[in-house]
């Protein structure tokens, strides 16, 4: 039998019914409220559904209950399973110990940028700036209210991200310099 296919969706559903049984809307709810739909995209309510699906089929998750309120759908409570406790460790320690080969549209781009020409791109590099600017203020405020009252070991994923974006925003600065200067040339 082959290994469940890791996902970071499937490792949030997971994460969350390790807190306690619960029903898909609620994990979604949780996941939104705690603001980690920045890393987990839980945009489409249907996808949870479908990641639901797989880690039964998988037998990681189990269904606790299925409840039926007046006037109301029925909700399904689901519970992590042994299997899917186990799983979410390897998971979790895999997706920390080994970078991931991942594919993020800007390397992309940067890497066809030849085919904008110097002005476009330097434009394109600007107006990237401007909203790194605004993502980065943001990410600061964010962190600097929830330190107030979360310990930091819940904002460490907010702690990267500010990272890897003021790196992002140091390297789009300097090479908007070089496109404008005429040293980076088409």
């Amino acid at each position: 039998m082959s290994s469940p296919r890791r996902s970071v969706l499937a490792m949030a559903v997971l994460s969350m019914l390790s807190e306690e049984p619960m029903h898909a809307y609620r994990m979604q709810q949780l996941i939104k409220e705690r603001h980690k739909d920045e890393v987990v995209n839980v945009a489409q309510r249907n996808s949870v559904y479908q990641t639901i699906e797989r880690l039964l089929r998988d037998g990681l998750i189990e269904v606790e209950s299925t409840e039926r309120a007046e006037n109301r759908p029925e909700r399904t409570t689901y519970r992590l399973t042994g299997t899917g406790a186990t799983t979410l460790t390897q998971w979790l320690r895999g997706m920390v110990a080994e970078p991931a080969r991942e594919f993020p549209e800007f390397p992309a781009a940067l890497a066809f940028l030849p085919s904008l020409g110097s002005d476009d791109a330097l434009g394109a590099l600007r107006s990237r700036i401007t909203v790194l600017e605004q993502q980065l203020a943001g990410l600061d405020a964010g962190l600097a209210e929830a330190g107030t009252f979360l310990p930091r070991l819940f904002v460490v994923e907010d702690e990267y991200r500010r990272a890897v974006l003021l790196a992002e925003l140091d390297y789009v600065r300097s090479l908007a310099d070089d496109v404008a200067a005429g040293e980076l040339r088409w």
